[in-house]
């Protein structure tokens, strides 16, 4: 029995049985298109997908014949060919069940729709013709957009593609429904830009922190100029407590960077909070944590901890208790501000633009160097624990700091007021903002000639960092990192001319290259 919109849907069939439908696959971050094309053939039944199909893109026939026949539509018993183009970029996902349906259907004449040219169709359907979220939805629902058509989605990804723009999006709950809005019947509805501006109070505050006044300096540095930050000290001398207050007195995202980094978020999970989309990330994996958890992988490569801080802060507690393999991984990302998953078949670029915050302990039992004198670990375990950390990766780090123990006189009650993070944020945005006007670009990415145009030094204050170096027997990344963590310091001052000062506070962060 038909219902009142298939009795409308129903046209003659083309004349050659094909239709061609668009929709994307998500490779990366990126969006590539792709036409699904369906031909209707005399034969024997049967249904075969082309077009290098993976396990949920082949099994989606079987989807999309029970959504079908329970929508109240022909299943054709013809033989069924879809290709999936173009041919040699891998397929996968439960996104191409719906444009394959709707493909059937324009193929099979119970659907007629001229406006098909002007949209683009993703979604799973389940097997009573409903539809299911996918993955991936804000970058699909950008690149269409750019192409000027009109992207259907499931009503679960409905907010996410949002984010795209006004009427860049409509969003539908069944296969009926999107067979009525593509034949004129009833529009569906657009994708609503609804989505919420977080704000500050919602990370922890700066005034939480009572005491370490150099870590707290430390902390604003590293925010002024996008610097790592790595901090040793004791159990309880605040560490992961300053680390969870950085991300509280960063400048807010632009809606770019924001749009970026949720369209990482939605290729790693599907879902996207809309309510926190705006919030710079903090990330904050175990210490048990592979290689691949860190920096992505698989055999469909997917983002990992690395990348989903994009511009945002990773967080590492208890580095020391990390695989040194694993920590390796890190060393090229924090240069280039990007990861290329390399496998056989493709090889899948990320973003990876993270500002790195790391703590650990000095040694096992975490006393090492305490007034307390609690520390019965060894010269050689001490030793053996902090060469977990390798060279190369310290090399890479701005700031290292050493942090005691807090007195506890400073934790009675309100005895001494602390900056909120909101005075100390106003302070960054400025200094960040004298670097735009500056040079375009944060201290931490200047390179090359920039470095040697806005580092200039005096013939006195060089040849003061010369011999730092030579004392200290820094590297020459070691050097140019000192050189612009110096800059920064001077930002905060205000100050157009880097002096003997910033650069000796400079050179005073480099405490860790070398064990205790």
């Amino acid at each position: 029995m038909t219902t009142p919109i298939q009795q409308n849907l129903v046209r003659e069939p083309t004349p050659r049985g094909l239709a061609m439908v668009r929709t994307r696959t998500v490779i990366g971050i990126e969006a590539i298109p792709v036409e699904v094309e369906v031909h209707l053939a005399n034969g024997l039944p049967g249904f075969s997908t082309v077009g290098l199909p993976e396990t949920a893109v082949r099994e989606s026939k079987d989807r999309v014949r029970g959504a079908l026949i329970n929508s109240g539509f022909e299943f054709p018993a013809k033989r069924i060919t879809v290709n999936l183009a173009p041919a040699d970029l891998p397929k996968s996902g439960g996104r191409f069940d719906l444009p394959i349906a709707i493909g059937i259907l324009l193929a099979s004449g119970q659907l007629a729709a001229e406006t098909i040219e002007q949209c683009e169709l993703v979604g799973e359907l389940a097997l009573d013709g409903s539809l299911r979220p996918v993955f991936g939805t804000l970058p699909t629902a950008i690149s269409s957009a750019a192409q000027g058509r009109t992207l259907i989605v499931p009503q679960g990804n409905a907010a996410e593609a949002s984010l795209a723009g006004a009427s860049a999006a409509c969003h539908a709950t069944h296969l009926l429904g999107v067979c009525a809005h593509l034949a004129g019947l009833a529009a569906l509805p657009s994708c609503r830009n609804s989505h919420a501006v977080p704000a500050r109070d919602r990370y922890p505050d700066m005034s939480d922190v009572k005491g370490q006044p150099q870590a707290r300096r430390a902390l604003e540095l590293a925010a002024v100029g996008a610097h790592s930050l790595l901090m040793m000290g004791t159990p309880g001398s605040g560490k992961s407590m300053l680390a969870n207050r950085l991300p509280g007195i960063l400048p807010p995202l632009t809606r770019q960077q924001a749009l970026e980094t949720a369209a990482i978020r939605s290729v790693a999970s599907g879902h996207l909070d809309m309510a926190l989309w705006r919030q710079r990330p903090f990330r904050n994996p175990h210490h048990s944590a592979s290689a691949v958890a860190l920096v992505g992988g698989g055999s469909n490569p997917r983002p990992g901890e690395i990348s989903l801080a994009h511009n945002g802060v990773l967080f590492l507690d208890e580095l020391t208790e990390f695989s040194r393999a694993t920590l390796e991984h890190l060393r090229e990302p924090m240069e280039s501000g990007s990861i290329n998953i390399a496998r056989a078949q493709r090889s899948v670029r990320y973003p990876a633009k993270f500002q790195l915050v790391a703590a650990y302990n000095p040694c096992p039992c975490g006393f090492y160097g305490d007034e307390s004198e609690r520390c019965d670990c060894s010269a050689t375990q001490v030793r053996t624990y902090q060469h977990r950390l390798s060279g190369p990766l310290l090399d890479r780090i701005d700031i290292q700091l050493r942090l005691g123990r807090v007195d506890s006189r400073l934790l009675h009650g309100h005895q001494v007021d602390e900056e909120s993070s909101a005075v100390i944020a106003a302070r960054v945005v400025n200094a960040r903002q004298l670097q735009l006007d500056r040079q375009g670009i944060l201290n931490s990415e200047l390179r090359g000639d920039a470095l040697s145009r806005y580092c200039e030094l005096d013939s006195a204050t060089h040849a003061f960092l010369d011999t730092a170096c030579q004392r200290l027997q820094l590297s020459a990344r070691a050097y140019h990192r000192t050189l612009k963590l110096a800059r920064s310091i001077a930002d905060m001052e205000g100050a157009l001319i880097i002096s003997k000062a910033h650069v000796a506070e400079a050179v005073s962060y480099r405490s860790l290259d070398r064990p205790l």
